[in-house]
């Protein structure tokens, strides 16, 4: 009886490793590579003498403003369309938070004023990884990221012009080009700490003038 119970405990132990290990592999990259190697890395740099002073990256906010054509339905629905598609997540509208007479705009009434999606966790890592190495790439005549965009806290926000740099558009949702913004939240940010996280995450920054 002792035996059977100690091989189903063996067996159990096994189960438990294996599920460990599956998770870990299904982690996305960047998540796994900044709790493996850049936390430490980052507190190394900084300087900092405890690892819950590591900056990291809460969440990212990807946004995009209809502005005067917000009453043009085929437009709004092709914002609405593109970050649902690249980020795998459906976009939340927002009203207007003031009025604004020359564009007939009143406090939350209205269409909306323009769409966005929150991402947290591993879709926030997932759509890092793809935005750094996949689309940024597209960008015409890219020269890299301003080094600029960082506000008080560390946090980041990055614009592109058209949306059709993500692989995800087609030619079809191409018919109608937008800009977009992506918006880096990071706890324990500094311009110096986070502009460290995100370039050890790839972020391809200009180069600094000498």
């Amino acid at each position: 009886m002792a035996e059977k119970k100690t091989a189903a405990n063996a067996e159990a132990t096994k189960t438990v490793k294996k599920t460990v290990k599956a998770d870990a592999k299904a982690q996305p990259r960047l998540k796994a590579l900044y709790n493996s190697e850049l936390k430490a890395k980052l507190m190394k740099e900084l300087g900092l003498k405890n690892i819950s002073q590591v900056p990291e990256l809460k969440k990212v906010v990807v946004s995009c403003g209809v502005g005067k054509k917000r009453e043009d339905k085929r437009f709004t629905e092709t914002v609405e369309l593109t970050l649902a598609k690249i980020t795998g997540q459906k976009a939340t509208s927002r009203l207007a938070k003031k009025s604004i007479a020359t564009f007939k705009i009143r406090k939350g009434m209205g269409a909306p004023v323009g769409y966005l999606t929150t991402l947290r966790n591993d879709k926030m890592y997932e759509f890092v990884d793809r935005l750094i190495n996949v689309a940024l790439p597209h960008v015409r005549d890219f020269h890299g990221v301003s080094r600029k965009a960082f506000d008080a806290q560390g946090n980041y926000n990055l614009g592109l012009r058209e949306q059709t740099v993500f692989p995800e558009i087609t030619f079809e949702d191409a018919s109608v080009l937008h800009g977009l913004e992506v918006t880096f939240i990071i706890k324990n940010g500094s311009k110096e700490g986070s502009l460290k996280l995100l370039e050890l995450f790839g972020m391809p920054f200009e180069k600094e003038a000498k």
